[in-house]
């Protein structure tokens, strides 16, 4: 999964929390506060990611944990998790949202309200998802 270096986090959180302010006066009650809610903050965090992929960013080595540190599951767990997680990387942004509303327990009808897509479609891509998930993950040997 992608980590936020410094205050990155801190930064979207506010750029989100602003967001919301700006956006509130819209709200039209038509769905739950909570789904409008998440609808925001799950586009302002996309169009953070877009924007951070076009910047050049380099890491202090000495802010890295120490490798002890991490959580680690066992060997194969681990594998199979980073393969997964190496998988999803690759696809486009918005099949990374399903996949992650997905993987969070959301109903499809909340899915549907999030993304804006009709919960046939969702079902749909989701299974194509699946599929082109398994073909990543067979084409690359585990623990690379």
């Amino acid at each position: 999964m992608y980590s936020f270096p410094g205050s990155e986090p801190e930064d979207l959180f506010q750029e989100m929390v602003f967001q919301l302010w700006k956006a509130y006066p819209s709200f039209r009650g038509e769905s739950k506060f909570s789904t409008w809610l998440y609808r925001i903050a799950l586009n302002t965090a996309i169009s953070s990611l877009r924007r951070r992929k076009k910047q050049v960013r380099s890491v202090d080595p000495v802010s890295l944990p120490p490798a002890g540190m991490v959580e680690r599951y066992p060997l194969e767990e681990q594998e199979q998790l980073d393969s997964l997680y190496a998988a999803i990387g690759q696809l486009p942004d918005i099949e990374k949202a399903i996949v992650m509303l997905f993987l969070e327990d959301r109903s499809y009808a909340e899915m549907e309200e999030i993304l804006g897509m009709s919960e046939n479609s969702l079902r749909v891509r989701m299974n194509r998802i699946r599929e082109k998930l398994r073909q990543i993950t067979k084409e690359r040997p585990h623990g690379t």
